[in-house]
């Protein structure tokens, strides 16, 4: 079962966000039909927001986006995140096919290529906060990492991992987040860049049978953690509807919807993070034409 959990150490100076997200990875999966490459940066992307949702957002109608543009073939990655790791996403590409990378192992960042990473935060205010870094690796948890490091200026140790089997799901997927806090100080950065060096892979401890608790505590070994008994269960979650597919055909215009009408006679919408298709009628097009703006 999903679980992400959160830790403090006893004098404040490190923060941990641990989470095992293997069912939503393969609830994307079977969503968007992803080849290996596309589950993993997907499945790695969907991880990291809902670790920085869970960190970063205080109010249920907050929402963080995650998106990658890349030259790569994979196209653009999108993650998006509420305050509860309540997840969506999706891969341009995701049929992508690569060859294994120099170590074997399935190449993302091949595929993701060179570009931005943008973060955005809609924390309810009249324009969302956007961050925009370059991409350094476009293996996703070294780009997060960076993003931390260089917008947000807090030193952050982000590991993901998705662990993909020989019919495209996940037998394996999480990660964890290790930020130093202000009151951090030079030894206490060093022993934790020691201790995440000497780590097995996030993948190798999941299938191992650690839950996101064992994880924390092994991360973070040789500290005094305070754990918060307030485990959240992250999931894949649309919130897509016809009431919102109707607001995106009003918001073209009445001109548009007039052209689709007499063009088409009808229209269907899919959404493009769970794949529901909503079909709408001349006389429902009609009506909301008669919504739009001229």
């Amino acid at each position: 079962m999903d679980e992400l959990v959160r830790g403090t150490s006893a004098d404040g100076a490190v923060r941990v966000y641990c989470a095992v997200t293997t069912d939503l990875t393969n609830r994307a999966q079977r969503i968007h039909h992803t080849y290996p490459v596309a589950t993993a940066a997907l499945g790695r992307l969907l991880t990291g927001a809902a670790m920085m949702g869970a960190a970063g957002l205080k109010s249920e109608t907050d929402s963080l986006t995650l998106q990658i543009k890349g030259d790569g073939d994979m196209g653009m990655i999108v993650a998006v995140s509420d305050s509860a790791a309540r997840v969506r996403g999706y891969v341009e590409n995701p049929f992508t096919e690569r060859p294994l990378n120099s170590k074997g192992k399935l190449d993302v960042g091949g595929a993701v290529g060179r570009g931005y990473l943008s973060v955005i935060r809609d924390l309810g205010m009249k324009e969302p906060y956007i961050g925009q870094v370059p991409l350094v690796t476009g293996e996703i948890a070294e780009d997060l990492t960076y993003y931390f490091a260089k917008s947000e200026q807090i030193p952050t140790c982000m590991a993901l991992g998705v662990l993909v089997d020989t019919d495209n799901s996940a037998l394996a997927a999480g990660g964890f987040m290790i930020q130093l806090m202000p009151e951090a100080t030079e030894e206490t950065a060093e022993r934790i860049e020691k201790t995440a060096a000497e780590l097995p892979p996030v993948t190798t401890m999941i299938k191992d049978g650690m839950s996101a608790e064992d994880m924390l505590f092994r991360v973070t070994e040789g500290f005094s953690m305070l754990m918060d008994n307030n485990k959240i269960t992250p999931e894949y979650k649309c919130t897509c509807s016809r009431e919102r597919m109707e607001r995106a055909l009003i918001s073209i215009g009445k001109k548009e919807l007039r052209d689709m009408i007499d063009e088409q006679g009808e229209a269907e919408l899919t959404c493009r993070f769970c794949d529901n298709k909503y079909k709408f009628s001349r006389e429902e097009l009609e009506e909301l034409s008669e919504r739009a703006k001229g």
